[in-house]
């Protein structure tokens, strides 16, 4: 009895200890209950205290006990066994209570056991050594195989969690990952660069040492498991095709293979991009990567394609970057020979030399250069006219290039001949005409008509593009060719290109023109020498003669011109307090004539300069005033003494400089400034001060005091900046009226300047922030008696004028009948 006594006190300490309960409680009715109990403990360890009501008496323990779960008679539910929750997870049991006789009078009442999780297992690879392998360049982060581990812990716990990790990669270039692992599913694929480094021909098989632990791998006491992966490297297959030739104008059936580009994995989706934009692209791909053209190509339509094939994955990213495929049609010889134009125009000149080069035809064909097809063969079938023989021109079989053949020709025998040439490939003939036409030779010189075209006198004032004197020169050559044209020079007589010639193309008369002024002060007389030559170089043997030139003397006469200044502008600085008599600029003209000059001033509407009529020489005579005028501009005369007295005007500029000679002032003559009265705090108001001299670069720099001593205790100023100062009151005791404040003000200049100005400040009532002063308050403004008394005055005067006029028209209109009346009794009556 004491043995079972001591049992149930140590299982109550246990139970307390190890505190396994339903919602924190340790003991309670029959009822049905859920417990979790770690696995793995030993020894026993009570579970739950059921109490029993009466008539029941003592409990039983049925259902998956495994032998470890069981129960005292008193209701002390316990194990004495460690549990395992990888063999039973859940244990269902059931409890009933008895009664002194053993009868069931409450359950089997339904009574889950639930065995947590407790690291226990080591996590284990499913293979010892794993086989893979992966093409160059694939995609990086897409895996192409996977490593798999268990843990028979509870994976919805920690204990269960795993995690996988690359630890050895073999061999690892330049200490370089081509590896990665993704640590949850255990997928390998490429890192970015081994989708550009691994290359089959340098390593073809790696080995990596994976690891994997459980815990989440972030326990210290987490346990782990390694398994050996081997990866082959295979070539990469998605790769450009060489360029492609397809023969144009196929007849086989359409669409035709080309062919085909694979992606690395099966599943690609295939598509074509058209990189040329074309309206009409003839290409198409299949999901296979057979690439077809749809059509026949013409290889003088377009000789060559260029595209791009792409591989996409199911969600329409790109596997790897596209390939460009490039497509070259193949030529077959289906174009003809095309001339160059529809007539070929040669020319050769009279008594050229046997075998002399005439011209070149170059016939085009638009088959593929440089192939059996475009050889072009030339052959001259046909020579109109057959004069003085057949066979006078030969054509050079592959370069086309004509040549003389068996005599000088002769422009007088026959100008042209028409020739018809056949052009060959190994197919095709054209027929091409030439025509060849025969022109004249330089071999004659221009001849003038007369070698002396006399005497002419011109003023040299005669105006240019003045046309003087027309020459003419005849040559015998062909007209109208390089060797009949005539050009005119002036080879003696004109070194300063006052003259010049321009030659009729119809006629080559020359027409001898002014191009630049005549200086009867610089060349007097002219004594020109013409030269007439051609524009052809003259044949050998034949050279210009005393025939192609001719003489003319061009005599200029002198005409008074009135003097030129030596500037249009002439311009001078100087201060604006110059001393009276300074000379301050000296103009010079000179008169072509020689004759002596006389200067004079105009424009001088203020009076300060004057000039030596004789010298030029300038000089003030006034004080200046740079605030009137900064740039004093006067026109400068320069007439002849004697002559003609011609004149001529220049420009003279006299800049001046400011000097410090105006005192500062307000800016603003009647500065609108008021306070509003009554004072509620001491007031300030702003105004600005100016000058009339030149302000400092950086703007004025004015200072400002009071023009009063006894004004301080009311008034003080302060400057603002170089224009501005601020007056402020230093109270509030001011009466409703015009206060003139004197104020004191530099200028900071050199000399230094002082003004003084009364500053005129108003007190007033102040209406929404303006002045407001009543009329009859203010002076000079009539009141309201004083309007109606004006106007009442003004009607009265108009009344009497009024009244005036009308007595005096009353007046006169009794005048007038008198007067008629008095001239009627004067006239006799008529019969």
């Amino acid at each position: 009895m004491m043995q079972a006594q001591l049992r149930c006190l140590c299982l109550l300490i246990l139970h307390l200890a190890t505190g396994y309960s339903h919602e924190g409680k340790f003991s309670g009715p029959l009822q049905p209950m859920t417990f979790s109990v770690f696995e793995g403990q030993q020894g026993s360890q009570v579970i739950f205290q059921f109490k029993a009501s009466p008539p029941a008496m003592t409990f039983k323990l049925t259902g998956e006990t495994d032998g470890i779960f069981q129960i005292q008679p008193d209701g002390l539910l316990y194990h004495n066994g460690a549990l395992d929750r990888e063999t039973r997870a859940v244990h269902k049991l059931q409890v009933s209570a008895l009664n002194a006789q053993g009868a069931t009078v409450q359950g089997p009442v339904p009574i889950t056991i639930e065995v947590k999780d407790i690291n226990d297992n080591r996590p284990t690879f499913l293979q010892l050594k794993y086989e893979g392998s992966v093409r160059q360049n694939s995609r990086p982060g897409k895996p192409f195989m996977y490593v798999n581990a268990t843990d028979l812990d509870d994976p919805a716990t920690p204990n269960g969690q795993l995690v996988y990790e690359i630890v050895i990669q073999l061999p690892k270039i330049n200490n370089v990952m081509y590896f990665q692992i993704n640590n949850k599913t255990g997928g390998i694929s490429l890192t970015r660069h081994g989708a550009l480094e691994l290359d089959p021909t340098k390593n073809s098989n790696y080995n990596l040492v994976v690891s994997v632990k459980d815990m989440g791998g972030q326990n210290e006491n987490s346990f782990s498991d390694s398994t050996s992966v081997d990866i082959m490297v295979k070539e990469n297959i998605w790769k450009a095709p060489e360029l492609l030739e397809i023969v144009e104008n196929s007849t086989d059936p359409h669409p035709l293979k080309i062919t085909q580009v694979q992606w690395n994995e099966p599943g690609a989706k295939y598509s074509l991009v058209d990189k040329e934009k074309l309206p009409r692209f003839p290409f198409t791909i299949d999901q296979e990567g057979n690439i077809y053209v749809t059509q026949p190509l013409d290889r003088e339509e377009k000789d060559s394609y260029v595209f791009y094939a792409v591989a996409k994955d199911e969600n329409g990213e790109l596997l790897s970057i596209p390939l460009q495929i490039g497509v070259k049609v193949k030529d077959i010889n289906d174009n003809p020979p095309t001339c160059p134009s529809a007539v070929t125009v040669f020319e050769v000149q009279e008594n050229e030399n046997i075998g002399s080069n005439i011209g070149t035809l170059t016939a085009h064909d638009r088959d593929e250069e440089n192939t059996a097809s475009t050889v072009l063969a030339y052959k001259i079938v046909d020579q109109i006219p057959a004069f003085p023989k057949e066979g006078l021109f030969l054509v050079q079989a592959y370069t086309g290039v004509f040549q003389l053949a068996k005599q000088s020709l002769k422009k007088q025998d026959t100008p042209q001949y028409n020739l018809t040439v056949q052009v060959s490939d190994k197919d095709f003939n054209t027929l091409c005409q030439v025509e060849i036409h025969v022109i004249d030779i330089n071999d004659q010189i221009p001849i003038f008509e007369k070698s002396d075209y006399g005497n002419l006198t011109l003023a040299e004032d005669t105006a240019v593009g003045s046309t003087i004197l027309t020459i003419q020169a005849t040559d015998a050559d062909e007209p109208l060719t390089g060797s009949s044209k005539i050009l005119y020079r002036i080879t003696q007589g004109d070194s300063e290109g006052r003259l010049g010639i321009d030659t009729d193309p119809q006629t080559n008369a020359g027409y001898v023109i002014i191009k630049k002024p005549l200086d009867f002060e610089t060349v007097a007389v002219h004594n020109l020498v013409f030269q007439a030559e051609n524009p052809e170089p003259l044949v050998h043997g034949v050279n210009y003669n005393s025939s192609s030139s001719a003489t003319f003397k061009l005599i200029v006469t002198n005409v008074n011109e009135a003097p030129q200044f030596t500037q249009n502008i002439y311009q001078a600085k100087v201060r604006e307090d110059v001393a009276i008599g300074t000379k301050v600029g000296n103009v010079t003209a000179k008169d072509p004539e020689n004759l002596d000059i006389s200067y004079s001033l105009k424009n001088n509407k203020r009076g300060w300069l004057k000039i030596d009529p004789v010298t030029g020489e300038i000089f003030t005579m006034a004080p200046m005033d740079r605030e009137a005028e900064s740039v004093y501009r006067v026109q400068v005369v320069a007439t002849e003494v004697g002559g003609s007295s011609l004149s001529s005007v220049a420009t003279f500029h006299l800049a001046l400089s400011d000097v410090n000679d105006n005192p500062p002032r307000l800016a603003t003559d009647h500065p609108h400034l008021f306070l509003c009265h009554p004072l509620q705090a001491p007031g300030s108001v702003i105004f600005e001060a100016t000058d009339d001299d030149q302000q400092f670069f950086r703007g004025p720099r004015f200072t400002f005091s009071l023009g009063s001593k006894v004004l301080e205790n009311d008034w003080e100023v302060k400057r603002i900046n170089g224009s501005h100062a601020k007056l402020s009151t230093k109270h509030t005791n001011f009466e409703e009226r015009v206060y003139s404040v004197p104020i004191h003000i530099s200028d900071g200049g050199e000399p230094e300047l002082k003004g003084t100005v009364s500053l005129p400040v108003t007190f007033c009532k102040c209406v929404e922030g303006s002045c407001f002063r009543p009329a009859g308050h203010q002076s000079g403004m009539p009141t309201v008696g004083m309007a109606v008394g004006i106007l009442l005055t003004t009607f009265l005067v108009i009344g009497i004028i009024l009244a005036v006029v009308f007595i005096r028209i009353k007046k006169n209109e009794g005048k007038d009948n008198v007067e008629i009346a008095q001239a009627c009794e004067a006239q006799p009556l008529r019969n």
